[in-house]
């Protein structure tokens, strides 16, 4: 079979770690994509369509498109891409249109599940996309819209399973309310949740009644300890705010608190999720309030910055940087709750929950998973109080998900 090369589809500089022992470990964790090149029994003589997207690669840095269309016996005929597009670059959806005879489907936008005419002539759907590990990045949402289709079209529905870069064992953040489900929010689980994308699949088909026909092709070689340097494989940003190796460990820190368009979280800045500012924060008084909480695992340094884009565009911020210590102690949810109730305790004029849009607090909640936590934060209940309220919760989703879990 001719090759086809997709290359471009790597249009990030890739983020490589010289110091954090991504590249000393001598036998890197083989991804399900890897293994699939070892054994594609599964897609001998079938019509496939794969969901993926610039994060859709080997070991080697070879695009999974690649891989798949030159198995043999096998006929890769369309490609979904999520949000941001099969490149990754984009904010909003992509368009279709073919690339050499393989159709291209967005999957975001107003169509974010495949259509009946989409899946005609499909016999498997195939994903194949690096998640980072917090509930509302939108491409498990994907995930699960897949599967329903490919249960109510009798398709097959292989997931390739990836490395969760926050490990397999932090857990934090309170569960999703059903009644707040949403493309930001569609799987019941806690905000970080220590699952990879296939245990994620299980969990979904099983508890959500899915009842696709499922197979995960498991990883070979990692642990639950795993953190993303510890798996020997290179980093692909996972979207434009993603772009390096260790930003999946800022998401879930302040990823909510920007929801409320009040404060910068650095996106639109150098360091997206990985900062905190506004003209009106003090950056003295802000850092010594928040490190004399002694948050486990984490330290927060004055920080000045001038966003180029987005909230405070051109405009000088004054705050903090995040510097994770002790990334299997420290707790992000958490930690961005303590920033929220530092900036309302300091800030009452400037940062409070009147100034906030309708549509910033619709999307605060959604991302919670729940309205409980914006109104008990306008009520003046303490960070910690908040935290420890779902607590609970955290203890029977551990014990529920252990049926699903693929990795020790």
């Amino acid at each position: 079979m001719k090759r086809i090369s997709f290359s471009f589809l790597l249009i990030f500089p890739l983020s490589i770690s010289f110091c954090c022992g991504e590249n000393t470990q001598k036998k890197p964790v083989k991804m399900g994509i890897d293994i699939l090149v070892g054994d594609h029994t599964i897609l001998k003589g079938k019509n496939i369509g794969l969901i993926t997207n610039q994060t859709g690669t080997d070991s080697k840095l070879r695009s999974s498109i690649d891989v798949i269309s030159n198995l043999p016996d096998v006929k890769l005929v369309a490609v979904f891409g999520p949000e941001h597009g099969l490149k990754g670059g984009k904010m909003g959806s992509i368009e279709g249109g073919e690339i050499k005879d393989i159709k291209v489907f967005s999957l975001y936008g107003r169509t974010r599940r495949p259509t009946p005419e989409m899946l005609e002539g499909i016999d498997v759907l195939v994903f194949d996309i690096q998640d980072i590990g917090s509930r509302s990045y939108t491409y498990i949402s994907t995930m699960r819209y897949c599967m329903e289709e490919a249960a109510k079209n009798n398709i097959l529905f292989v997931v390739l399973d990836r490395p969760n870069p926050l490990g397999g064992f932090l857990i934090d953040g309170p569960l999703l309310d059903k009644n707040f489900e949403s493309f930001v929010g569609s799987v019941p689980v806690p905000y970080v949740h220590g699952m990879t994308i296939g245990e994620i699949a299980l969990f979904l088909n099983k508890e959500l009644n899915i009842n696709c026909n499922l197979t995960v092709i498991k990883m070979d070689g990692w642990k639950r300890e795993m953190l993303w340097e510890d798996t020997g494989l290179l980093w692909t940003p996972t979207s434009p705010h993603i772009p390096e190796q260790d930003s999946s460990f800022f998401y879930p820190v302040t990823g909510i608190l920007g929801e409320l368009g009040i404060a910068s979280v650095g996106v639109g800045y150098t360091l997206p999720f990985k900062s905190v500012g506004a003209p009106w924060i003090d950056a003295e008084e802000i850092t010594e309030y928040l490190n004399r909480k002694k948050l486990p695992g984490v330290l927060f340094q004055p920080f000045h910055f001038t966003p180029f884009y987005g909230l405070y565009k051109d405009k000088e911020c004054n705050g903090f940087r995040i510097i994770i210590t002790d990334r299997k102690n420290y707790r992000p949810v958490a930690t961005g709750y303590h920033i929220i109730e530092a900036l309302l305790n300091l800030y009452p004029e400037r940062f409070n929950f009147s100034v906030v849009s309708p549509s910033n607090i619709d999307m605060f909640d959604k991302v919670n998973g729940s309205d409980i936590y914006g109104k008990q934060f306008q009520k003046g209940v303490r960070a910690d109080e908040i935290v420890n309220s779902y607590q609970p919760a955290l203890k029977e989703f551990i014990e529920k998900r252990k049926k699903y879990l693929l990795y020790e």
